[in-house]
């Protein structure tokens, strides 16, 4: 039938950034699975963040693992912790949300903990402020949650490549989110309130754990089965769209990551050809410090001194290729060729971000 499930690294297979984050909760943001993101307010409570193996859930072989490291049972009115899946509102025309024909859909996903646990999966529809929410129940053991949401035919969402739905599992929130009404598969006008109302608290306990796999959000009102990308380069190609970590040689003292030419002494310029075209014109992320990136050019290697993404169309910036501007004190020749590449370094990165 086609590729049914909307969700992206749902079996948790990519990890571009890395398997584990320790201290998460001061700030939110992707920090280890991708497509998935941890969004804080205002809590003391921390967390690690971690791709797990799975040895006893047959069909998987990862899973996203929550485990608490430091609890917060005094919930401030504004706390909150949610862990989300962003998706591009061009991605979800198949709802027809906001028509007479809007379509019912079902999210599904694995879930267990160290303890019995309820918690809220939202729905938001980010283009005109909507939600629907529904309470699922965790224990110890591995269950298939199964949830289907009624169809809205208010608020289309948006033919773009910016966000439109949230996908929330709300962990953790203080009374601005939980004071007001539970009303299941109901949606409604956006009331911070009936956001996240009788859930437990993730950072009850530094016992507390969770570990999720197996998300799918599909069309119509039966939970099909889990649908497997067809190979884990389909899933990484999809994965980086949003993020690419590029790297031509993990570990290697000098990493290569692409050839250029000298502008004049003290400025080089390459192009990063993207083998996945991105959402959006992304953002260079650069690891360390400029001092661990380099030019290789004439037999010596050049210490950066500026590390800047170049975002001019003429320089062959877009979402298919990045032009990559750097600074050194010296040891360039116009028009001679070099190599853009790590300084002796084995743990820093470039990586490409067009996150929604």
């Amino acid at each position: 039938g086609g590729r049914r499930n909307i969700i992206i690294n749902g079996a948790m297979q990519v990890a571009q950034r890395g398997t584990s984050s320790t201290g998460l909760g001061a700030s939110s943001g992707y920090f280890t699975l991708d497509r998935f993101q941890t969004t804080f307010g205002s809590t003391a409570g921390r967390l690690t963040m971690s791709q797990v193996a799975v040895t006893d859930l047959p069909g998987f072989a990862n899973a996203l693992k929550l485990d608490c490291t430091t609890a917060d049972t005094s919930i401030a009115a504004g706390e909150n912790f949610r862990l989300q899946t962003l998706l591009e509102g061009q991605d979800l025309q198949q709802l027809k949300k906001g028509t007479s024909s809007a379509e019912k859909f079902t999210v599904s996903f694995y879930v267990k903990g160290n303890a019995s646990a309820t918690y809220m999966l939202e729905l938001f529809d980010g283009d005109n402020s909507r939600h629907n929410t529904q309470q699922f129940a965790v224990t110890s053991s591995w269950n298939r949650i199964s949830l289907t949401f009624a169809g809205d035919t208010t608020g289309a969402f948006d033919d773009d490549n910016a966000v439109s739905l949230y996908l929330n599992f709300w962990l953790h929130a203080g009374s601005t989110f939980t004071g007001g009404t539970y009303t299941a598969n109901t949606w409604a006008s956006n009331t911070n309130a009936n956001r996240a109302v009788g859930i437990s608290s993730f950072f009850d306990s530094t016992d507390r754990t969770l570990e999720i796999t197996g998300i799918q959000l599909e069309v119509g009102e039966q939970a099909t089965p889990f649908e497997h990308a067809s190979s884990f380069g389909e899933e990484l190609a999809l994965c980086q769209r949003y993020y690419s970590r590029e790297e031509a040689a993990t570990g290697a003292s000098y990493k290569r990551y692409a050839v250029g030419a000298w502008n004049s002494a003290t400025a080089f310029e390459c192009l990063i050809p993207l083998s996945t075209p991105m959402r959006s014109t992304p953002t260079l992320v650069a690891t360390g410090t400029a001092s661990n990136y380099a030019i290789y050019s004439a037999n010596s290697v050049d210490a950066l001194t500026g590390l800047v993404i170049t975002n001019d169309a003429d320089a062959g910036t877009d979402n298919r290729a990045v032009a990559i501007a750097v600074t050194t004190s010296s040891g360039g020749v116009a028009g001679e060729a070099g190599i853009l590449l790590g300084n002796n370094n084995t743990t820093n990165f470039l990586a490409l971000d067009a996150e929604l």
